[in-house]
């Protein structure tokens, strides 16, 4: 699962240009697939035929996208002015490394020197901030970029501490990785994995995924924050980090089925998988946008803890991978996370021995 990971997270895959991600995706799917569907947003819709087959088929999904930048003006001296392409916070960005293809920059900002005292007051604008690639003019700039490219946050996968592992994307590299290891597996139930693109920019792959499969069940596989930090108490952490995998009844854009809740906790307990559910109702998945194609779908979903989430490094926990279903591996810290998404597609096929 480690392996998996670290080299989903080392790929580049920003919103609307998720193309190295679905690339790989393609060739580790293709050995193990009854069908496999693209669409024309960039979707990766996998079918595997299950032991049973239901109504309306079972979808698994993970967003392949991750946050980035885009390049909206390049100045005469050869700076890129940008755009951040989904939800970043500007605080955390200021001299971290990117990345636009094989041309690295950094991202930069007016010296404080410089600055006013209410300037060193309040949050940096991301129209104050610009990306320096090294070029000393806008026409040598041109040579190495150009209006719209797309880039990414350049870091490094680092396994540390007490089982922690440190890299860009793992929301939703995570999922990724454990749908591609639940492929490998003959499903219960007929089954779609499908990898939807443009998540971090308004669920956008979900909703045109969602109306060409019609499901009847929907599991979302997630990243989600974890705020577990010095002098953070009680429900402001929202979830921890080694506190197992995190199972959402409502978020900022689903109130999940509440029988599906039931039965995924209920599939836990029964296996002794480790699960927590978040303390405060924010954020949202695929499932906001899936829960509402045609004439309804049920939604569950299931995530991974991470620290500093949508900043150039995430923290997560081996710990949560092996227990989520979305972090499905072929690697023995693993095995629960596997039993617990194996449980759920068996309930659904009624089969829960």
């Amino acid at each position: 699962m480690i392996e998996l990971m670290k080299e989903l997270c080392a790929l580049p895959g920003p919103s609307g240009c998720e193309d190295a991600v679905r690339a790989f995706v393609l060739k580790r799917v293709k050995p193990f697939a009854d069908e496999i569907r693209t669409d024309a947003i960039g979707n990766v819709m996998v079918f595997r035929k299950g032991a049973k087959a239901l109504d309306r088929p079972v979808a698994l999904c993970a967003h392949m996208d991750e946050v980035g930048v885009i390049i909206k003006k390049i100045t005469e001296d050869g700076m890129l002015k940008f755009g951040f392409v989904g939800g970043v916070d500007p605080r955390v960005v200021i001299g971290r490394p990117v990345r636009f293809g094989d041309v690295p920059g950094v991202i930069g900002i007016k010296a404080v020197h410089l600055t006013t005292a209410a300037e060193r007051r309040t949050m940096p604008k991301t129209k104050n901030l610009y990306i320096d690639i090294g070029a000393t003019s806008r026409a040598a700039a041109e040579k190495l970029v150009s209006l719209g490219d797309y880039g990414v946050f350049d870091s490094a996968v680092v396994e540390f501490g007490d089982g922690l592992i440190k890299a860009k994307a793992i929301d939703d590299r995570v999922g990724c990785a454990a749908l591609l290891r639940l492929l490998e597996d003959e499903p219960p139930v007929d089954t779609w994995f499908c990898f939807t693109v443009q998540e971090e920019v308004g669920l956008r792959g979900a909703a045109s995924m969602a109306y060409a499969l019609d499901p009847g069940f929907a599991m979302v596989l997630e990243g989600t924050t974890a705020a577990d930090l010095a002098e953070v108490e009680g429900g402001k952490a929202v979830c921890r980090v080694r506190g197992g995998v995190v199972l959402p009844f409502m978020d900022g854009a689903t109130i999940y089925d509440a029988e599906l809740f039931e039965l995924l906790r209920n599939a836990c307990d029964k296996r002794g998988i480790c699960w927590q559910t978040k303390t405060r109702v924010a954020g949202g998945t695929d499932a906001g946008r899936i829960h509402k194609s045609r004439a309804g779908v049920r939604v569950c979903a299931a995530a991974a803890p991470v620290r500093y989430i949508h900043s150039h490094h995430g923290f997560a926990s081996y710990a949560d991978y092996r227990s989520a279903p979305s972090s499905v591996a072929a690697v023995a810290d693993c095995e629960a996370v596997l039993a617990a998404a194996r449980a759920f597609l068996e309930e659904l096929g009624g089969n829960d021995e």
